[in-house]
């Protein structure tokens, strides 16, 4: 019976993020069309869109490429600092790469 209770709470939890997300978000609209401003505040620009996923693209390489290389390095020292240290750093460095080519796509 106690295994019951973790699957409802679960998607308890899930449901009301997204009833108070999508309540809260409509309410903004209607505050806006109230107010005379148009709602295409909220669209999201394709081109932003594109370069959210080439971020986490780069971003996600690079905590795969920690996890490895903190596989790596465990077998030399301590496994839980191997692993905490290079996910954080390679995971660092991929933001700094993508942020720089980020920055050279907006350019072309």
């Amino acid at each position: 019976m106690e295994g019951l209770f973790v699957p409802i709470a679960l998607f308890l939890m899930i449901f009301a993020i997204l009833y108070v997300y999508y309540t809260t978000r409509t309410k903004e609209r209607l505050a806006l069309v109230e107010k005379g401003v148009d709602a295409n505040v909220f669209k999201i620009d394709p081109t932003e869109s594109r370069l959210n996923l080439v971020k986490w693209g780069i971003f996600l390489i690079g905590i795969s490429t920690g996890v490895i290389t903190g596989y790596a390095l465990s077998m030399v020292i301590d496994e839980v600092v191997a692993f905490f240290t290079t996910i954080l750093l390679t995971g660092g460095v991929s933001l700094i790469v993508a942020y720089l080519v980020i920055t050279k796509m907006k350019e072309n």
